[in-house]
């Protein structure tokens, strides 16, 4: 509810600067012991074999070391995912490197995996509440010499914490990385991921984020490879290098673009990899999400998780609610006594 009043406050700031601020106000805010409302029981869902209050998730970057994981399940999120997680920390790019496409409703951004380390996030996520099902993000560092080393070692640490492990090769802020996306580097990367999270006694999901920047023949590699190597899930997708007609004096800016303008190709995408899969992999959709009916949408066309992010910039914390009530709405409204049952409703 205050957040219409905090906005032009938050937005007087360079974007970095109020970024953190939001995660000090919602570690403050977690600590206080606020009660979440995770939507009704039709909302319930199980995904991968684990158990989601709702289908609505918080994705990677937003809370890159894990600082404020309480706070953003008293959002109502079904699940949070923290990271992108390096095996070392890092400084990322130099500033500035985040910018707001106000009149675009979008957000660019060139972090680079900043981030403390996964050795110093890991404790926080240890003595999070875990409201939710948890996710850890891993990369690979910059001037890594082995980047299927540095994937083995982050996804071995986080299986013995998170839920599931998200093996993030779809950064275009990381020079090289998205070549991982492609042949035998891909197939290298997830052979030792699967090996990695095969550790803990309590085996954790495991799945890969992909690019929105991909041809025909790469997606179905992508969903062959997945399949082979045991990938549980796919989420679909990471930001974008292109610049679908933005009108923001940042257009120019370098770096992945996320929020509204992305929302026609992680659409596209996630039906490219609806059919790839042919249906029997469960997809997560990221990119250009902002209200109930455009989560639907992307959970009639074969979603069964949708993850926020650059909208809270520009809708607030309220907006996570909002959703989860016209989901509920929309579903009884179709007739689906649950979001599995709405799945891949509507899909191409």
């Amino acid at each position: 509810m205050l957040f219409p009043l905090l906005r032009p406050a938050l937005f007087a700031l360079d974007a970095e600067r109020a970024h953190e601020m939001t995660l000090k106000l919602l570690a403050t805010v977690s600590r206080t012991g606020v009660a979440r409302s995770e939507g009704p029981a039709c909302l319930r869902t199980n995904v991968a074999g684990l158990d989601f209050a709702n289908p609505l998730g918080l994705a990677a970057g937003v809370d890159k070391n894990g600082s404020a994981i309480d706070g953003f399940f008293a959002l109502g999120f079904g699940s949070v995912e923290i990271g992108t997680l390096t095996p070392l920390p890092q400084a990322g790019n130099p500033k500035p490197r985040l910018f707001r496409l106000v009149e675009d409703q979008a957000v660019i951004n060139r972090m680079g995996f900043n981030n403390g380390g996964i050795a110093a996030a890991l404790p926080r996520a240890v003595a999070a509440k875990r409201r939710g099902v948890l996710g850890i993000n891993v990369g690979a560092n910059k001037d890594a010499p082995d980047r299927v080393a540095d994937y083995a070692h982050g996804v071995a640490a986080a299986a013995r914490v998170a839920d599931y492990v998200t093996v993030n090769i779809s950064s275009p802020n990381t020079p090289g990385l998205r070549d991982l996306q492609h042949g035998n580097e891909l197939l290298d990367v997830l052979a030792a991921a699967d090996e990695a999270r095969r550790a803990p006694v309590e085996r954790p999901r495991l799945f890969l984020k992909v690019a929105p920047d991909l041809d025909p023949s790469a997606i179905d590699f992508i969903a062959r490879a997945a399949a082979a190597h045991h990938v549980d899930a796919l989420i679909v997708s990471n930001t974008t290098i292109s610049r679908p007609g933005l009108r923001s004096a940042h257009a120019g800016e370098t770096g992945g673009l996320s929020g509204a303008p992305l929302a026609s190709l992680a659409r596209q995408r996630l039906a490219d990899f609806r059919s790839a899969t042919g249906g029997t992999m469960p997809l997560v959709s990221a990119g250009g999400i902002d209200s109930a009916d455009e989560a639907y949408a992307r959970i009639c066309a074969g979603a069964s998780l949708v993850q926020l992010y650059s909208a809270l910039v520009f809708h607030g914390p309220g907006l996570a609610q909002r959703i989860l009530r016209g989901l509920a709405k929309n579903l009884a409204r179709d007739g689906f006594a649950s979001v599995a049952e709405a799945v891949g409703t509507h899909a191409a």
